[in-house]
Parts: C-alpha cells; structure tokens; sequence
C-alpha cells in the first residue's frame, strides 16, 4: 500500500496529549488524490494491534489485501491510501491483536454506516452547500440564556410515519416537510432530536451508540439530516441533540474490545461497565479518547450547524458507585465517590466548546444535587449551560396526580422548586422518560372525569411555562396523547380529531407564544430577581400566586393558578403596583376545552393591602386553571 499522510508532527502531538479536537479531519476514511490517482486514505487508532488491513467488497473481504502502515512515532495510528476505490464503498477494519485475537470492526469515524443489522462502515463525505446563513449569523441571539428556550423532544423513529406504510419509518428530507410547519405553528423555539448516530439495536432509541460520527442510515444519508437542520433553521428553529458520551454497547464490530484490548473503556470493570445498561464506560483518563469524544462534539456543531448538546446520563459519569453496590466501585484518591477523571473530562468538553462555539448551548441530564453543573468551570463549576431540572419534574407529577381534594395535604411538593430554583440554570423537562415503561402518558398521570384530567395537563403546562426556567415537553405530549409513548409506532395524530386534544395542542401554542412575547417570562428566568411569592402559603385553596419579572417593571406579570375545580369569585389578590390589571392568559378558556370562566375586563386596583402588599385587584379564578394578569399602560 502506498504512503500517504494526513497527519503532521503537530497533530500527533495534539492527539496523544488529548487536545486534538478535530480527529474527524484526519482518522477515517477520506476520497482523496494521491499522485493524480482518486483513491481512499484510511486511519485507525489501534494501537495493540500487530497487524491491520481495510477489508470490503473491492477485496472480497480478504484480510491479506491491503494492510496498513503502523505510523513510527508511537501513536498507534495505522493508515494507508487504495487507489481507485471511493464514496459508496463498504469496508471494515482487520485486527490482529497483539493479544492473538482477530477483529472486525467498524470504523469509529465512520461518516455512514450500513443499515443495522448489517454492520460494515461507507465510504461517504460530509460535503453540503449551506442556506442557513441568517440563522447562523443571529445564533448567538436565538440561543441566549436571555431569551425565550422552549424545546421540542423527538424521536425521529416514531414522530410520524407514512399512513400507507406504518411500518416504515420516514426520511430525514420527509420528516422535514411535516415537522418544521408543526414546530413553527406550535411556537417551539428549539427540537431537541433523541440521539441520531449510528446505532445498531432500535429499541435502545438511539442511546446504545456504535457509529459516533455517522448520522443513522435508518432515516437516509448525513446529506439528508442536513437538509432537516438547514430547514429548522431556515424556519427561526434551533437544534439540539442528544449526545452520549457515557457509555457504549458491546456489539463486536463497535468500540469495545477494539484491538483486543480495552481501548476506549475503562479495564477495570468497576469503572468500565454499566450495571444497569449491560454497556462499557469510556476511559476518561486517557487523552486519545478524551479527543475522540471532545473531537466528536465539535463534529456535530461543525458539520452539522448544530444549536447545542443535550449530555446524556451526567451523573452516571460524576459517580463511582453510581448504581453500584458496596464492594462494587473504589474511592477517588481523596476517599471520595466523584470520578474525577469524567469531571475532569466534562469541563475541559464545555470549556473547549464554548471556546470554539460560544453561540450554543451544552445541556446536562443531571439527577442529583451535584454542586454547579451549569456554573463556569473558572467559577468551580462543570460549565453546562443549563442542567435538566429533575426534582422539579418528579414533585411537579407527583402532586398532580393527587386528587385535588387532597392537594392542600402536598403543597410543599409544589412550592419546593423555588428554594433551590435559581441554584443552576434550569431546564424543565416532561421528557420522554416519563412517558414509558408503564408510567402512562403525561394525559394519564392526571386525576379526575375527562374534563378534569384534560384541565389538569392544562394547568400543569401553565405551571410549567409560567415558572423559572427554560422548558421542553416530548412530543405527543403536546396534543395529550393518551396511551405511553411507543417507539415502535407513529404518535396518535388522529387524536386532533377531537375538541379536548385539540385544546391541549392550542394551549401550547398560546404559552409558547406567551412565553416568546412577555419578557418577564424570559429575562430573568435563571435569576432569583425574576421571581417573587404574593401568596405561596393557601394550602387549603390550593391556589398559587405569584409575580414573574423582567428587567422593566411594567412588564411584570401576575400568576394565579387554581389547583381545584371549584371557582373561587370576587377573590382578592395583591399586585406589585397600583393601576389597571388585565387577563392576558387563561387556560380555562373555551378555545382550549375549558368551561370558559373568563376575567373579560381589566381590573382596577384597590388601595386595600392584601398578602402584605398595599394593591390589590378582585378576580374570578377559573377552575383547575391558570391565569395571568398584566398591568396595562
């Protein structure tokens, strides 16, 4: 084979020191000239092994054919250039390991890989002439820890499929013409896609990863999920994905026991394997896969304009004994159970992320009450952008399950939140996580006759949009789906049929429009000044009511949110300002399915001092509602 390089002095010192962060323009496959000739150069990390050949159709699969070149300088990169092969081609690596094993496996850098349950590498190239030059330029804005973030939670697999043909899923570029207009007319400022690399078992959803580089082959071509972005982008909508730098399958053509060693996971198993997914733990200690996975988000954010990284499974990385019994996991060296090397790992990721795209967003799924997740890494901190707010999620559905007769036994599950509220950037989530394995719909959590159960989803999202934080709600959610989320099949679209999904739908449509048009909403979302209680204690009516701030107090709203179906009237609540009041929004309204008791007129304040405040403003309060007042002028 002849020699061919891609590779400096430099970037081989950036690799094994760990800060190579663009690995994709190097280890691969890549269609390149050599000597006038149109061929592929190929390079793989395998440092243990004794020998290494790319094998593929254009050699009948024949180990022998055509090895590579073991670099000299010690890296372990094995490369080399065939002519006359190009895009389109399937391939795999041959390894014979020092330890006598011999291997095939995938490319880790693989652009595309065959549809499972075939399991070979293509040759293929990122190549797109981009349109999306004024989202790109305004991104900084659109993605703002200051501005409006209300996220869209899909699984590509099972949004939508064709009627005709239940069974097959659609493309990226036909996912395209129906989701962008559905996003757009709900008002969603971002989708947040469930992980979209290559992975080789479906019902994992995605989160099972062998091809980190390689858009799924299930949904088309890396061109195609390109078109989907450009198209969310081309609409004022930005993207997310779900990206698992936490652990990976077993499956014998992907990382694992990649040159017969352990490569990318950790050897000891009590740092290397995941109990409870039955997958191996990437080795953060060592630089090599450190660049690979650093190398791997810059790749997303480059090639395929992406908004920002939602980081899967954060605190199965903090923690060594994270799902581990005692005797099952070692303590760090100062006799502590953080994994230093992820944390370590997780700050040098955000740092060199935000240095290289500092209009975007990293995101942590992160359960437990680990101290400044999204706080700078000069601060202490991990340096997330924001932290998915978990607790806030499990009080939120646990106390609206409860019927409301009893609710005024549970109020400190609702008020809760708020003492811890601004100790991170929250994100609210009603993922997809809460809507499978047998928790029932978020339609389903809720109590009471139908019409109840449907005002209840609807006070919830109130709740939801009206408190601190940004948000995101998985799809289906959105229209009330009534059975749980299954991947196998489409979402129950023909539920819009019907006035009291339709609601639903509409009534996020209106929270998200009230929640891009009303800065109080959004200025200071993350900050303690953009709360304040007017009456956090009334228990026994079960009604909350509260003032959201922005940086103009003309702007300030007031919040009243009736947990029970009894309407209250002529109830007296204080205001932050003397002045006329006006409902700006009701969820009890009868374009939503409510029963349509409705403040229609502003109201005058009074100088009557009520919950301590020396205003105060006589409203109806609708049942099982939330509403929302402005002061006008």
């Amino acid at each position: 084979m002849e020699f061919y390089t891609r590779f400096t002095d430099f970037d081989i010192a950036l690799f094994k020191s760990g800060k190579h962060f663009k690995l994709y323009e190097k280890l691969g496959s890549h269609v390149v000239e050599h000597q006038g000739v149109i061929g592929t150069y190929f390079a793989v990390w395998a440092p243990n092994a004794k020998y290494v050949s790319v094998i593929g159709n254009f050699n009948y699969w024949s180990a022998g054919s055509h090895p590579l070149n073991a670099r000299w300088d010690g890296s372990g990169i094995w490369e080399g250039f065939i002519p006359h092969i190009g895009n389109g081609e399937v391939y795999k690596y041959f390894i014979n390991s020092n330890t006598g094993e011999d291997l095939q496996k995938g490319d880790p850098f693989a652009l595309r890989w065959e549809i499972p349950p075939s399991t070979a590498s293509i040759v293929t190239d990122t190549y797109y002439e981009w349109k999306d030059e004024e989202w790109m330029y305004d991104r900084r804005q659109n993605n703002s820890l200051h501005k409006p973030y209300s996220v869209y939670e899909v699984h590509i697999g099972s949004w939508a499929r064709s009627p005709e043909s239940p069974d097959e899923f659609l493309n990226y570029r036909q996912l395209a013409d129906k989701l962008v207009p559905y996003v757009k007319e709900l008002g969603f400022t971002h989708v947040e896609f469930m992980p979209i690399m290559e992975h080789p078992y479906y019902p994992s959803w995605g989160y099972q990863i062998t091809g980190y580089y390689a858009a799924s082959s299930r949904y088309g071509s890396p061109q195609d999920l390109m078109y989907l972005v450009e198209e969310l982008h081309k609409a004022g909508i930005g993207v997310i994905l779900d990206w698992v730098p936490s652990h990976f399958p077993g499956d014998a053509h992907g990382l694992y026991n990649f040159d017969g060693t352990h490569l990318y996971e950790h050897a000891d198993p009590n740092k290397g394997f995941h109990p409870d997914w039955k997958s191996y733990i990437f080795n953060y200690g060592r630089n090599e896969v450190r660049a690979f996975l650093i190398s791997n988000a810059f790749f997303w954010l480059d090639r395929y304009h992406v908004d920002g990284l939602r980081v899967d499974a954060v605190a199965s990385m903090l923690y060594l004994d994270y799902s581990r019994k005692h005797g099952e996991w070692e303590q760090n060296v100062f006799g502590g159970n953080e994994n230093l090397e992820a944390i370590s790992f997780l700050k040098e990721f955000n740092e060199a992320v935000y240095q290289h795209f500092p209009d975007v967003q990293n995101i942590a799924e992160e359960s437990t009450s680990f101290t400044g997740v999204s706080r700078p890494v000069y601060a202490g901190g991990l340096g997330f952008g924001m932290k998915w707010m978990m607790g806030w999620m499990h009080d939120s559905i646990k106390y609206f399950s409860e019927n409301p007769v009893h609710r005024k036994y549970h109020h400190n599950q609702i008020t809760f939140s708020l003492i811890y509220a601004f100790t991170e950037n929250f994100m609210l989530p009603f993922s997809h996580d809460e809507v499978v394995y047998g928790k029932g719909s978020m339609l389903g959590k809720m109590p009471g006759d139908d019409w109840q159960r449907f005002a209840n989803l609807r006070l919830l999202y109130g709740y939801m949009f009206t408190h601190p934080g940004t948000k995101l709600l998985f799809m289906g959610s959105e229209f009330g789906q009534s059975g749980e989320w299954n991947y196998q099949h489409s979402l129950d679209w023909h539920l819009l049929q019907y006035d009291s999904h339709n609601g639903i739908k509409e009534t996020v449509k209106g929270l998200n429009q009230l929640y891009k048009t009303e800065p109080a909403l959004y200025e200071k979302q993350f900050d303690w000044h953009g709360f304040e209680w007017i009456d956090g204690g009334n228990a026994d009516d079960s009604i909350l009511v509260y003032v959201r701030k922005g940086n103009d107090a003309k702007n300030d709203l007031v919040v009243v949110l009736n947990m029970t179906p009894v309407v209250r009237y002529d109830f007296r609540i204080g205001v932050p300002a003397a002045g006329q009041w006006k409902e700006i929004f009701n969820s009890d309204q009868e374009a939503y399915w409510g029963s349509g008791i409705i403040n229609y007129d502003a109201v005058n304040s009074e100088t009557e001092s009520w919950h301590g405040r020396e205003n105060s403003i006589r409203i109806t309060v609708p049942p099982l509602a939330v509403s929302i007042f402005k002061k006008q002028g």
